[in-house]
């Protein structure tokens, strides 16, 4: 398959002359680089899009994560469907030139050029997530799969250049994102209010997603609750844009909620909550926004919840619930095929907690996560 790339990539660089000699020169006669060279120039017009760019930085994996890709099933499904091809490169080409120097152990949330709505719904598009971790610089993609730097700082006409060593991979959507994560009481509840496809479809969202325990904890409170009530719980769980990233969460903040009620943030010993909960995963991005796990379920009911100084964990924000011995609505949920990594908050106490492992993009339509993640997958450190 690589060979075949390859030759399509001599072909289609004699139509378009030296227009991208600056780029792609440095992309050629860099030893590491030479593959992601010869799969761009098979996509003359996305070549011709990045020959006028300036001030950009190229995330630009390295012929060990091209030939990774291309030899897995997401290769395959690449091949066969160039739209998805040319969404996951332009996910790599980040607004603005960040130097590795500029990246520091404070997330930051980059925009890149992926705008096109068929895989992401944010406005200005879809982001990245930079951070340094122990020294190394490290971007976040979808599913919290993370990159590293192996080399920074190529310069070129356009911009900087950051080898890195995997492929990015593309956010999915929500309803993918928390069955990836294992949170299955969540998706059984978003199926059993028929609120899945209307999250899903939100632009500019972000949504603070209870774990099982969460769900679990409360039980004897949600055991007999209408479509409607349900609904109501789950709407306070989901704020229309701005994107509330980590970095963009205040101290008293307020966030208004699709259902029309407000949340608060609190950050107490540098520990974010929302109303009483604590955030124990934070910026999981998906194709709309981003998601942040939380370990209690919040109570539409019970806005001014929140937690004391010295609180290490969430509090339940139902008085009086008590414990299930299930997770409740996971009842004919499909158990995970593709599961999440941890996240950079828990990665920058331990680099190791991070997963490398490549993971595959999916379209935010209807198109089952199934069908694209297949086997591969990494544990979920909720």
């Amino acid at each position: 398959m690589l060979f075949k790339i390859f030759s399509v990539a001599a072909l289609a660089a004699s139509a378009f002359g030296q227009k991208l000699m600056d780029l792609n020169a440095t992309l050629a006669s860099n030893n590491q680089t030479s593959a992601l060279s010869g799969l761009l120039a098979a996509y003359p017009d996305l070549v011709r899009g990045l020959e006028s760019a300036r001030n950009v930085t190229l995330l630009a994996p390295s012929n060990n994560a091209i030939e990774t890709l291309l030899n897995s099933s997401m290769g395959k499904l690449l091949s066969s469907d160039p739209g998805l091809t040319q969404a996951v490169l332009t996910y790599h080409v980040l607004k603005g030139t960040y130097e590795a120097s500029a990246i520091t152990n404070m997330s930051t949330f980059i925009p890149t050029m992926l705008t096109n709505t068929t895989y992401t719904n944010v406005t200005g598009g879809q982001v990245v997530e930079a951070i340094t971790i122990s020294g190394n610089v490290t971007f976040f993609s979808g599913l919290n799969m993370n990159a590293s730097v192996v080399q920074p700082d190529v310069n070129f006409t356009g911009g900087v250049i950051h080898v890195i060593d995997n492929v990015l991979t593309l956010p999915v959507n929500d309803s993918a994102t928390a069955a990836a994560a294992n949170l299955t009481s969540l998706v059984g509840a978003l199926g059993a209010s028929k609120l899945v496809d209307t999250v899903d479809s939100l632009r500019d969202v972000t949504i603070f997603a209870p774990n099982n325990t969460a769900f679990q904890d409360i039980g004897s409170a949600l055991a007999n609750l209408s479509t409607n009530d349900l609904a109501t719980i789950l709407e306070y769980h989901v704020v229309k844009g701005p994107v509330g990233y980590s970095s963009k969460l205040k101290n008293g903040m307020k966030l208004d909620t699709v259902g029309g009620k407000s949340l608060t943030i609190h950050i107490e010993n540098g520990t974010v909550f929302v109303n009483s909960a604590k955030v124990v995963t934070p910026d999981v991005l998906v194709s709309n926004g981003v998601v942040h796990v939380i370990d209690n379920v919040l109570n539409p009911n019970n806005t001014s919840a929140a937690p004391s100084s010295s609180a290490t964990a969430g509090s339940p924000g139902f008085s009086g619930a008590s414990s299930v011995s299930s997770a409740p609505f996971t009842s004919g949920v499909a158990s995970p095929t593709t599961t999440v990594a941890g996240g950079a908050s828990s990665a920058a106490a331990s680099a190791s907690s991070k997963s490398s492992a490549l993971g595959a993009p999916m379209k935010t339509g209807a198109v089952g996560a199934a069908a694209l993640f297949g086997a591969g997958a990494v544990m979920v450190n909720l």
